[in-house]
């Protein structure tokens, strides 16, 4: 068996995306499953391809796990972590953003992993993200 998750596109424009994700965990969790697939979002008003996404806002909860995002590369790097029972809403826009900082074999998509899993536990995350080409 296998986590409840599903993805939802709320907006998919040439400069912005907004990706809503929830998962109910049957108590195997997520290890480093990409949840935003750069090469999958729409090009940019001159059909340029998305190479990678900043975070500009996220808005989440969190029940009975904590959720790690990731930037995938050679070796992914953590983006931020949210915190097992809890919410938020996090705006980075002031300063520009989280940008992708990884390094080596970079691939612009971003990743979740599940911390702290057990059955019936549960997410939802909301990214507001900024296109990069």
């Amino acid at each position: 068996m296998a986590d409840a998750v599903a993805t939802q596109t709320i907006l998919d424009g040439p400069k912005y995306a907004v990706l809503k994700f929830t998962n109910v965990s049957d108590g195997s969790g997520e290890s480093a499953v990409t949840k935003v697939d750069v090469s999958g979002l729409s090009t940019g008003a001159d059909g340029s391809t998305c190479t990678g996404v900043t975070i500009q806002k996220i808005w989440w909860q969190c029940t009975g796990m904590k959720v790690s995002i990731l930037f995938d590369a050679t070796s992914d790097v953590l983006a931020i972590q949210l915190g097992e029972n809890q919410s938020g809403h996090h705006d980075y826009t002031s300063f520009g953003g989280l940008p992708n900082n990884a390094g080596s074999g970079v691939t612009g998509d971003v990743q979740f992993t599940t911390v702290g899993h057990s059955s019936g536990d549960t997410y939802t995350i909301i990214l507001y993200l900024r296109k990069e080409f």
